[in-house]
């Protein structure tokens, strides 16, 4: 019987002790080390940095809400990217990247770049991508919404107009900032999907991990391998809080959409707020403060939103890229992507809108120079 992926994540876990205690909740195990019954017999589990009973179920849950063939769990969410490029990259290797990324991500290219000898171009429209494509091109990647302008690309369009110039090139989505709830890649041809699970899927920040789903068997074995080998993996505690918050996710994506929206419809009726970037959906928005407001006093202002550099907490976040995620671009490349110094980010939280909103607007107002 088919079933929705609210009944999914609220199930999270669910039946995996039937044998043993037939708990609800799935059991959390601290081993790192399990017993063999003789030589060549084994329970399945034989190490933890290879796999534990914990990370399994969690991993398991997350390849079926990405509809992939198999799910790493990893210890945050650059570990996550790292493990797709050195998986899939070698020296002489060309990979093609969005413009406009989390700055985590251009500082990795960066640094593989100079380290391994893989090269790469950074496209801005699917016209765009198709020339700067090259006989050692593997990989594409890409953001959708974008961090931190929003900018939305078609994944099912752009997916159809690579595969059908190169199969074999891999199509690689950060699905952070929408989750499974609002959008799978997988479905719309992408080969990998990429989560800082720190973020919406844990949903509390409290937690520190990513996550990479794949659609093929020899991409699994590629990325099980050397995640086996490169040992970035997720620990048992953590894979537990990550399933204990997977089973609210759909609720809580909701309100987070539900505020985000709401935002994004008042936020230009601000005095003092010139242009506002949203993708439609979600709980991620991005505004400009007029050049004549003080973002150091806005920020000084908040009452409830808290000027912190993460996202999709319960907490209403607020993050000013040019000096936190995105520092480490040059200013040249920040003003190509629009990411100025009166750029703000907000990660909507849980909290009631007009409360937003009316904490918003108190200290924008209470910005003017």
């Amino acid at each position: 019987m088919s079933i929705s992926i609210d009944t999914i994540l609220a199930q999270g876990g669910n039946g995996t002790d039937d044998i043993k205690t037939g708990a609800v909740v799935s059991p959390l195990y601290f081993s790192t080390a399990y017993r063999h019954p003789g030589l060549g017999e084994s329970t399945g589990f034989d190490y933890a940095r290879s796999k534990t009973p914990t990370r399994q179920i969690l991993e398991d849950q997350l390849a079926e809400l990405e509809q992939g063939i198999q799910a790493f769990a990893t210890s945050s969410g650059m570990a996550a990217i790292d493990l797709v490029f050195a998986s899939l990259l070698k020296t002489g290797d060309h990979f093609i990247a969005s413009d406009d990324l989390y700055g985590g991500t251009y500082r990795y290219f960066d640094a593989i770049v100079e380290q391994s000898g893989v090269s790469y171009d950074v496209w801005r429209d699917s016209e765009d991508i198709v020339k700067l494509i090259k006989p050692t091109t593997r990989l594409i990647w890409l953001e959708t919404p974008s961090n931190p302008t929003m900018k939305v690309t078609d994944i099912q369009s752009l997916c159809q107009k690579i595969k059908e110039i190169d199969p074999n090139i891999l199509i690689a989505v950060d699905n952070t900032f929408l989750t499974p709830i609002f959008q799978q890649p997988l479905t719309l041809g992408a080969d990998i999907v990429v989560h800082s699970a720190t973020k919406y899927l844990g949903g509390h920040n409290d937690i520190l991990a990513g996550v990479v789903i794949v659609n093929s068997a020899n991409l699994a074995e590629k990325l099980e391998t050397s995640l086996m080998t490169r040992g970035q993996v997720l620990d048992s505690f953590s894979s537990w809080l990550l399933l204990r918050s997977l089973k609210t996710l759909h609720l809580r994506m909701q309100r987070h959409n539900e505020n985000g929206q709401y935002l994004a419809q008042q936020l230009p009726r601000i005095n003092g707020i010139d242009k506002v970037l949203y993708a439609g959906i979600g709980g991620m928005i991005s505004f400009y403060l007029s050049k004549n407001y003080d973002v150091n006093a806005f920020l000084r202002g908040l009452n409830i939103g808290s000027f912190a550099e993460s996202l999709g907490g319960p907490e209403t976040l607020i993050t000013i890229p040019a000096v936190q995620t995105h520092r480490d671009l040059s200013p040249e490349q920040r003003e190509h992507l629009g990411i100025t110094d009166q750029l703000v980010r907000v990660s909507a939280g849980l909290e009631n809108k007009e409360d937003l909103l009316a904490d918003l607007k108190q200290a924008v107002e209470g910005a003017k120079i």
